[in-house]
């Protein structure tokens, strides 16, 4: 089951505090990005974010987004404030953007 559009919509409301995030649809799903870095995503209408320390303090439904992926946190909260507090606090604990191929 694919991700819907209202669904998205609705995340990135949630997403209303923090500045510079970006969304892009990738098979169904939405790739969710927080200043070039991917943070999380939106899985069969499922909001996650990838594990690191700051969202293990914070979160604690672990959950599959696809078959074969690694797992990730659910986020079940729609307090906005909660939520800028959480991907804030993940942003320098996220890999960097890696480098786009020159063609």
């Amino acid at each position: 089951m694919a991700t819907t559009n209202d669904y998205a919509d609705y995340v990135m409301n949630l997403l209303c505090e923090l500045e510079d995030t970006a969304n892009r649809k990738m098979m169904g799903e939405y790739v969710l990005y927080y200043k070039g870095k991917v943070f999380g995503g939106i899985y069969d209408n499922r909001f996650l974010v990838k594990v690191t320390p700051h969202s293990e303090t914070m979160l604690s439904r672990l959950e599959l987004p696809y078959e074969g992926a690694k797992l990730m946190f659910m986020v079940e909260s729609e307090d906005t404030g909660f939520i800028k507090k959480l991907v804030e606090g993940m942003y320098d604990e996220l890999p960097a953007p890696k480098p786009k191929k020159k063609k």
